[in-house]
């Protein structure tokens, strides 16, 4: 009798940071990109070289990867010649830019130092806690406090430097923090001199260089597989055709605009300049694509497949909205059996996965709260039963847990290092489960035919997140009517080559999922401001590549905001 074959999982973790520059070559509105590189986008590659027999996907945005090259190197410029970066915070923390004697930039620096979850990245280290708490700006009291601002304008700049230089190393990830230049400058507490500032510098533009040769080695010697999101990370559904909503949306408003003009040309071309940026930097053409938000569609899947990726994964919802089009049976969705194997789309070349929102959830929700042990030992045990209820057929099957690669780690103790490092260890060492890739399972693993894919995404199975909401809708008017001044400039002739080429960039920009994202009234008010301040921004950049007065529409707020998100909006749970 021989043992049954291993349950194949793959984790797959999507690196994905939005557009975050005003214009092509502006200042870096937010400084997410080189604070989650410094922390998560570190971590995450630590695990895998410490955990050699882990096998796993990782998935990036090509957008991400250009902007992480780019921080390194603006870095690099300021440490050798002194010359500023783009981004505000750096400056500062540089002493390139000055601490400012106004209330109102005082009050700034104290916001943005506070831009981290408090429990895990304040409150664990006294000397941060100790410089908010001593003005009565925690997360307790908040900003805004009686007195606060007498308290900004006496402050001395060593005030602002020692947190500024600690809200940088409480954004380290574990691995940096137990470097020598980490450890002594949290020993030393206070009073951090330009020298020491530069230290920290010098240890985070390291490790930003080191992002991407880090997880080509990884894929170069065959631990991961490296997959791709569309360039600027757009929903391709959704610019293929609007009616791409309904399929879970029938009722839900509609933009005024009927469709997004020549949006099939813009999806593919954001898939060709995405896998060229992939290639450039990993020397290598993916396999497979996470299309932005795992938004699928069967006209999303032509592209696909006429580029000749073997994989792409969405939801469970969209699998279940799949199985109801296809007319699947109860049994096959009740038990979930079905979703644990690609499905071959009738007409259609490329594989298609969809996560266990369930187990997905777990990691990005639940298992921060619990002890590193019990939350891997349970893990394991769903995987486990799922490989018991196959039995001897484990091993045909495969079990996709699909999250983002940086937004949970926060939530974590210690960035999450004592949980992924029990989780690799354990899925490396029992015998009923056998980590892997998308791509080996997409040639090895045998497909389930589904007649038809139903258009949505990983959040509900929808494109709710997106469009639907008299916000979200307003926001697609609004590039609707940019693209329409963006063809109309470009078939006048007035642009040349080089302005046409800079304009499509900009416009890819504006095309990107996460406008759309946080507009809405159930997102909190300070991700909504920055998010569609930036848009506004964005679109009206556009206008001025192609010549075009900007409409006077871009001047005034197009959502609010002011819900209290779970996770601070970062992140959608699908599963209660």
């Amino acid at each position: 009798m021989t043992d049954p074959r291993p349950l194949n999982v793959v984790l797959c973790w999507h690196m994905h940071q939005p557009y975050y520059r005003e214009g092509l070559k502006g200042a870096y509105h937010l400084p997410w990109v080189y604070l989650h590189g410094i922390k998560d986008y570190s971590d995450m590659a630590a695990h895998l070289e410490r955990h050699p027999g882990m096998r796993a996907v990782v998935n990036f945005a090509p957008v991400l990867l250009e902007q992480l090259d780019d921080y390194a190197r603006q870095m690099d410029t300021l440490l050798k010649r002194g010359a500023p970066t783009q981004d505000h915070m750096l400056n500062l923390l540089a002493g390139i830019e000055r601490i400012p004697s106004d209330v109102a930039g005082r009050l700034r620096i104290v916001q943005d130092c506070q831009r981290c979850h408090a429990p895990r990245m304040i409150h664990p280290y006294p000397a941060f806690h100790r410089l908010l708490r001593m003005i009565g700006a925690t997360d307790e009291a908040g900003i805004g406090n009686v007195g606060l601002e007498e308290h900004l304008r006496y402050l001395s700049e060593q005030y602002f430097l020692d947190l500024l230089t600690w809200y940088h190393l409480a954004w380290l990830g574990h691995a940096l923090k137990q470097t020598p230049p980490a450890q002594r400058l949290m020993a030393q507490e206070k009073d951090y001199s330009a020298a020491d500032r530069h230290e920290l510098l010098h240890l985070m533009q390291h490790c930003m260089a080191g992002l991407i040769p880090r997880y080509r080695a990884l894929a170069e010697r065959g631990q991961i597989e490296l997959s791709m999101t569309p360039y600027c990370h757009p929903i391709v559904p959704l610019l293929n055709d609007f009616a791409n909503m309904r399929d879970a949306l029938p009722d839900a408003p509609a933009p005024q605009a009927p469709d997004y003009p020549g949006g099939a040309a813009r999806s593919r071309w954001h898939l060709q300049h995405g896998a060229e940026v992939f290639q450039r930097y990993f020397g290598m053409k993916p396999a497979g694509v996470w299309l932005s938000e795992g938004g699928v569609s069967e006209d999303a899947l032509a592209l696909l497949d006429e580029m000749g990726f073997a994989w792409t994964a969405s939801g469970e919802g969209v699998w279940r909205n799949s199985c109801a089009k296809s007319g699947c049976g109860d049994d096959d969705t009740q038990t979930k059996r079905g979703l644990f194997a690609p499905a071959k789309i009738d007409g259609y070349r490329t594989r298609v996965f969809f996560r266990d929102d369930g187990l997905s959830d777990l990691i990005g929700f639940k298992y921060s709260d619990w002890h590193a042990d019990d939350a891997v030992g349970d893990f394991v045990q769903h995987l486990e039963n799922i490989a018991g209820f196959f039995g001897k057929e484990a091993g045909d099957h495969v079990v996709p847990v699909i999250l983002d690669g940086e937004n949970a780690w926060e939530y974590y103790p210690d960035n999450g290092h004592y949980f992924l490092d029990a989780l690799y260890a354990a899925l490396t060492a029992r015998m009923l489960i056998k980590p892997g890739t998308f791509a080996e399972q997409a040639a090895r693993a045998p497909a389930r035919p589904m007649k038809r894919l139903a258009a949505g995404s990983w959040v509900y199975g929808s494109f709710s997140t997106w469009i639907g909401s008299e916000d979200k809708n307003r926001g697609w008017d609004y590039l609707v009517a940019a693209k329409q001044a963006f063809d109309a400039a470009v078939a006048s002739g007035r642009l040349s080559a080089e302005q046409a080429g800079l304009a499509a960039r900009q416009l890819a920009v504006c095309e990107g999922s996460d406008w759309f994202w946080w507009f809405g009234d159930y997102n909190p008010a300070d991700s909504v401001s920055d998010f569609e301040q930036l848009y506004r921004v964005q679109l009206r950049e556009l206008y001025r590549l192609i010549g075009v007065a900007p409409p006077a529409l871009l001047d005034v707020p197009l959502s609010q905001g002011g819900g209290r998100a779970e996770n601070a909006g970062t992140m959608r749970r699908n599963v209660g």
